[in-house]
């Protein structure tokens, strides 16, 4: 089994990258976005109960998130193999709750890829995709997501005992 988290600011190409991971090493693919948009639509208690805190522009509880992932986990055979999570953990105690989780199930994560691309790179490849304007890609939005991504980058990867390659 071959778990692997992936994450990087907007624009850093995790998707692209977890194509490319997944069609070599046939990993089962776990964004949460995609997952939480799931349950939602499927009206599923967990749906129901995550859609209670999105409605109201809160972020979901850890807990609720983590039990979310173990249901998908649990509930899908492909992810024997190993999974990529996409957009998951994104604090400290999330990765712990996440390497809890694992363990519960006889597994860990394995490797940790953090994408780092330069901010004027990650603001093209937004306005291209015409995800940001120029004005929010210049100003708060882009300097606190970016923000958020290198300092999780360090805190996370140097909290849960994995090695940063590739920086000081």
């Amino acid at each position: 089994m071959l778990n692997v988290v992936i994450f990087g600011a907007p624009g850093s190409g995790k998707g692209t990258q977890s194509e490319r991971i997944i069609e070599e090493y046939g990993l089962f693919h776990i964004s949460t976005g995609d997952v939480l948009r799931e349950q939602i639509a499927r009206g599923t208690e967990l749906g129901k109960t995550a859609d209670s805190y999105i409605s109201k522009g809160q972020l979901i509880p850890d807990e609720l998130m983590v039990n979310i992932l173990a249901h998908v986990l649990d509930s899908h055979e492909e992810s024997k193999k190993g999974v990529i999570f996409d957009g998951f953990p994104r604090t400290i105690a999330q990765a712990e709750a996440l390497t809890r989780m694992l363990a519960e199930r006889n597994a860990q994560v394995d490797v940790v890829l953090g994408l780092e691309v330069e901010e004027e790179e990650l603001i093209d490849r937004l306005l291209k995709r015409g995800q940001v304007s120029a004005l929010s890609a210049a100003g708060k939005f882009f300097a606190k997501n970016v923000g958020f991504f290198r300092n999780f980058c360090y805190t996370v990867v140097n909290n849960t005992g994995h090695k940063r390659k590739g920086s000081p």
